[in-house]
């Protein structure tokens, strides 16, 4: 393959894109924004599926690394009432086909997977534009541009590469969640540990949710979900920990203790991160010499398939360009063709379904996941 790949954004997907080619014998490049690999928390756990994500790792040649830092038991999941009453609690026999893993972990074995220099880190796209012949410029904020032959957008829910391709932007879902930490949970919050046992808790109601899950050791990572227009957030000092805290907690007013310490005990500053989605079937007509993966293409509400998809999306155009490697064309139509319908079924995937006993472990870790990976407005 002679074109020269350029992939915008070091997550998951991007990731996933640069080691299948690099299996494939073919260079790419990879833009990130942030200076380095630790410059932020990647996340919480992830649960990798059988059917999508799996594969994906399968086709970079990575499943004995993957495996090496599954973590046992967290497939796990418990379903309470507010009160406290437990409606499910199912353990992890390791047939779930669901393993779970810290996105951190992930992503840097992706990351040791690649040729020295394929990331290049600092470089926030800030800009992008045809120059015809089915070649791009991509200028960052540092004033430097890149052009290349191919162009590929994995730089998530407020991607700079998707005004190549489409007119869309993520709209708020109405819906946004508060991330909280509780650390030595065992220990200092003994109810509370159990209350999300050994994998990940969903506590659904009107409006209100609370999300948990047990990371390494015994770290409890929550994300408490309230149904609220984004007005009702911006009322909300969130500079203002003691208060933040307070007012969140006021809506859960009821609940059971050992559910509402996550909220109340949290030992981070509550986080907001509102959620957004771009129109469910999202699609556009092919223009030669770009394309998008993972939330660039098809961000949605978190319901259990981002990464995965993400991943998937990553290793089927680095498989279709393999494939093709002198007619980019053919391999961008053959990507987009199996993508389109792929993430719109995923999208639809979520409400009632999402919290089935076969599905709410797979929601809420993506849930968790997500939220702190995202992006926000630019």
């Amino acid at each position: 393959m002679t074109t020269d790949v350029t992939i915008v954004g070091a997550g998951l997907g991007g990731l996933t894109l640069a080691r299948v080619l690099h299996v494939h014998g073919i260079p790419a490049t990879v833009y990130e924004a942030e200076p380095s690999p630790a410059a932020r928390s990647q996340g919480g756990m992830l649960d990798i599926h059988d059917y999508n994500g799996q594969l994906a790792l399968q086709a970079a040649d990575l499943m004995d690394e993957f495996r090496g830092i599954v973590l046992e038991g967290r497939q796990a999941l418990r379903i309470l009432d507010p009160d406290g009453t437990v409606l499910l609690d199912r353990a992890d026999d390791g047939t779930g086909g669901r393993p779970e893993v810290q996105r951190g972990e992930l992503r840097q074995i992706l990351l040791d997977s690649l040729p020295a220099g394929t990331v290049r880190w600092g470089h926030k796209a800030n800009s992008t534009r045809t120059l015809g012949d089915g070649r791009h410029e991509v200028t960052f904020a540092d004033g430097t541009t890149v052009v290349t032959g191919l162009l590929v957008g994995a730089d998530g829910a407020w991607s700079r590469v998707r005004p190549l391709l489409s007119a869309a932007i993520p709209e708020y879902a109405g819906k946004s969640v508060v991330e909280t930490y509780l650390f030595d949970a065992d220990t200092r919050h003994p109810a509370t540990a159990k209350a999300v046992g050994g994998g990940s808790m969903i506590v659904p109601s009107p409006r209100r949710e609370i999300f948990a899950h047990r990371e390494r050791g015994d770290t409890l990572h929550a994300y408490v979900g309230l149904s609220e227009p984004q007005d009702w957030f911006a009322a909300i000092d969130f500079t203002d920990a003691a208060a933040a805290t307070a007012r969140v907690a006021r809506e859960f007013t009821g609940w059971a203790p050992e559910l509402t310490t996550l909220i109340t005990a949290g030992d981070t500053a509550p986080v907001l991160r509102p959620l957004y989605a771009l129109p469910t079937g999202h699609r556009w007509d092919r223009v030669p010499g770009v394309t998008l993966i993972g939330d660039a293409a098809h961000l949605a509400v978190p319901n259990g398939e981002g990464a995965n998809l993400a991943m998937l999306d990553g290793a089927e155009l680095g498989t279709a360009l393999a494939a093709h490697p002198d007619d980019v064309e053919a391999a961008l139509t053959a990507y987009e063709r199996a993508m389109f319908p792929r993430s719109a079924e995923a999208a639809t995937f979520g409400g009632a379904e999402a919290h089935g006993t076969d599905s709410g472990n797979n929601a809420a870790h993506d849930l968790i996941a997500a939220f702190i990976r995202d992006e926000q407005p630019q």
